[in-house]
């Protein structure tokens, strides 16, 4: 079955559901307003004169249909109010289960496109002012159009729970980014990034957030660069879990005070590697 086109009120309904909520509200009052106030009467057929018959057809039928446009217009401005009031909502909800004590597990068992609405809000509460396209699909593209001042990034969202990250999407990411003249770019996983993405995004304005940084991000911990830097260093996975694991010094015993691997989940699971 063939997929159905788009409507022009689909187009407002969609339009207006990313803008603020009370957006649509006011939009709605005011063509209340508009169309109560300048909508002219029905004009009397008995001032047309012959020439004028089909004229005065056409402006009775436009002021007879004012009243259903007017109700229409109405109706598709509060639909896409609701739609925004209720996706803020879900979003705000997605972000509060992220930042609980079991958040990357529940951040694990998202949806790619709830995980796209979750890394959205993470970066609103940075400080960005964020798009989401409404790519058509888990892997569909630049999921979010960042802002801050006069400058634009762009951001690749990879909700995946096994497999690490591979080059592949940050060289593609690199060059919609120079298609599109943006000034940054963020490929934001949930779980980790290959050597090869890592050794390709440094030197780049292409920054990697794995899930563990991520996770920071949305408890305030840690925040993005205004332009990208740096990607994080690859980390390697539980032996036991397959979590991601950081950097962790030893604070007693023989080996005080030198660095190694634990795992992220501890004190769930205590797998730990040396450091190089």
């Amino acid at each position: 079955m063939g997929r159905r086109k788009n409507t022009t009120a689909d187009d407002i309904v969609f339009v207006i559901s990313k803008l603020p909520w009370w957006t649509g509200v006011l939009l709605a009052a005011l063509v209340w307003v508009l169309f109560t106030l300048f909508t002219p009467a029905v004009p009397s057929a008995a001032d047309a004169k012959p020439a004028q018959m089909a004229t005065h057809a056409v402006i009775t039928l436009m002021v007879k249909a004012a009243p259903f446009i007017k109700y229409f217009l109405c109706f598709l401005f509060l639909m896409g109010a609701l739609v925004s009031f209720i996706g803020n909502r879900k979003r705000k909800a997605l972000l509060a289960e992220a930042q609980a004590p079991n958040g990357a597990a529940a951040v694990q068992g998202m949806s790619w496109r709830e995980f796209e609405m979750l890394v959205g809000q993470a970066f609103r509460q940075q400080g960005y002012t964020v798009e989401e396209t409404g790519a058509a699909g888990p892997d569909g593209g630049v999921d979010l159009v960042l802002r801050k001042g006069s400058e634009r990034f762009l951001v690749q969202c990879k909700q995946w729970r096994a497999l690490k990250v591979g080059v592949t999407t940050v060289r593609e990411l690199y060059g919609v980014m120079a298609a599109q003249g943006a000034a940054g770019g963020f490929v934001v996983t949930s779980g980790r990034f290959t050597q090869e993405a890592v050794a390709f995004g440094a030197g780049r304005n292409i920054e990697l957030i794995d899930g563990v940084r991520l996770q920071r991000m949305m408890q305030h911990v840690e925040s993005p660069s205004a332009l990208a830097g740096p990607p994080t260093e690859a980390k390697p996975a539980c032996p036991k879990c397959q979590s991601e694991m950081v950097l962790r010094t030893a604070q007693k015993g023989a080996n005080a005070g030198k660095t190694f691997w634990g795992c992220s989940t501890y004190p769930q699971c205590n797998g730990t590697r040396p450091a190089n």
